[in-house]
């Protein structure tokens, strides 16, 4: 393994329209996009800035749209799910991304959760993907899938066998009222590894159940905890805070990374 694939990168959540324009603009060395509108399900299209993102020398994640909920017990929601991964994986394989990252999802009120922890092994069981799909923690909801740790145990339990990864973010595990002094270690020792951080802070006090993101310097979260977890989990951390102040956001986490 090459130098290169070993470091670690600090990036952001940029803008769909100029992702390789914007990353020396707030120093990013990798970058997150959408591929596709985050609250539609249209299929993604062939990007012209394909060759330049591959040319670029950034690490490259994308992030399916916020509809996509593989857990669900609803057939019209879960099955263009598990086609929307499908399709974004491809096109994420495209422009030589990372990985995929895809929130935990949820049940319907009063189902089993059990039932949407199956219904995510049976997307692994039926198809491959051309990245790695990389499970997002999630901030709220007692029938969210990968919300708790214990949650999150339940579902490795039934997909950790498979070639899936994990995102944790900071700002969910926060609200779910996770102590982020521990997480990585707790987090761990449940799923064996941590592939992505996104590192943010939050508008709301811990355990709120609140996803409302914020920049470093404005949020709830002491920004020494932030840089903690991205320390702790040693792998590329994106900030996904407003992109006013995410050069700061990066500026503070590479420092406190090389302190």
């Amino acid at each position: 393994m090459t130098d290169d694939e070993t470091r670690v990168l600090i990036g952001a959540h940029v803008r769909d329209d100029d992702p390789v324009g914007t990353a020396p603009q707030i120093d990013a060395q990798c970058v997150q996009i959408f591929l596709a509108d985050p609250q539609g399900w249209k299929k993604p299209v062939p990007r012209e800035d394909a060759q330049a993102l591959l040319d670029s020398g950034l690490g490259v994640y994308v992030h399916a749209p916020y509809l996509v909920n593989v857990a669900s017990t609803n057939n019209r929601v879960r099955i263009p799910s598990r086609t929307m991964v499908a399709q974004h994986s491809a096109a994420a394989a495209v422009l030589g991304a990372r990985g995929l990252v895809v929130h935990g999802g949820h049940v319907g009120d009063g189902d089993d959760v059990a039932v949407g922890v199956e219904n995510w092994r049976k997307l692994f069981e039926r198809a491959t993907f051309g990245v790695r799909v990389l499970v997002e923690n999630t901030a709220g909801g007692e029938n969210a899938c990968a919300r708790s740790l214990d949650r999150l145990a339940m579902l490795w339990d039934a997909i950790g066998g498979y070639d899936v990864g994990l995102c944790l973010d900071t700002c969910h595990a926060w609200a779910a009222g996770e102590d982020l002094e521990t997480v990585v270690d707790r987090v761990r020792a449940i799923t064996g590894r941590i592939d992505l951080v996104h590192a943010n802070s939050s508008r709301d006090e811990a355990g709120s159940g609140r996803d409302r993101h914020a920049n470093f310097a404005t949020g709830t979260i002491p920004p020494e905890l932030i840089a903690h977890v991205v320390r702790e989990a040693g792998c590329d951390a994106l900030v996904e805070t407003p992109a006013e102040r995410q050069a700061e956001d990066i500026a503070f986490l590479r420092a406190a990374l090389a302190g």
